[in-house]
């Protein structure tokens, strides 16, 4: 089953349960994916792309949830910390801190990188690897922990 088509179950699912917090957040998710879709001139997305957008949607969440917590904000942090578990259910499961740092040691030989000068290099391989599956900090904090 496609990210849109379960997207559309569920959508049905929220509106018969009348949950409109899922309906929302569905609806969001959607919206950018078709708008992703019309940028690009095509029909259907891929599932990289639709990971893409999904991540960054999450990241776009969590970025205002530290703002909100940082102001005391409590109502809106309940709100984005509800919007942001609805988002996870259509991410794939992500990587543990041990499983990141495996993939990072490996590049790191891979590109047979010894210092901070071949970040750049290290974080181009290793991104598309870890794409969805990750946060891009943590990864770049791994790199940077290992290329002393």
């Amino acid at each position: 089953m496609s990210l849109m088509d379960r997207l559309n179950e569920d959508m049905k699912q929220a509106m018969k349960a009348k949950d409109k917090e899922k309906l929302s957040v569905i609806r969001m998710v959607k919206a950018s994916l078709q708008n992703e879709a019309i940028q690009l001139g095509i029909d259907t997305l891929q599932e990289e792309n639709e990971r893409s957008i999904l991540s960054r949607e999450l990241k776009q969440r969590n970025d205002s949830l530290k703002e909100f917590k940082n102001a005391g904000r409590e109502d809106l942090v309940e709100k984005l910390e509800k919007e942001i578990e609805i988002l996870t259910v259509y991410l794939p499961k992500q990587l543990t801190e041990e499983e990141l740092e495996e993939i990072v040691k490996e590049t790191i030989s891979e590109v047979k990188a010894t210092s901070k000068k071949e970040f750049g290099k290290v974080m181009g391989k290793i991104m598309p690897k870890v794409k969805g599956k990750a946060d891009g900090a943590v990864v770049q904090k791994l790199v940077q922990q290992y290329l002393q």
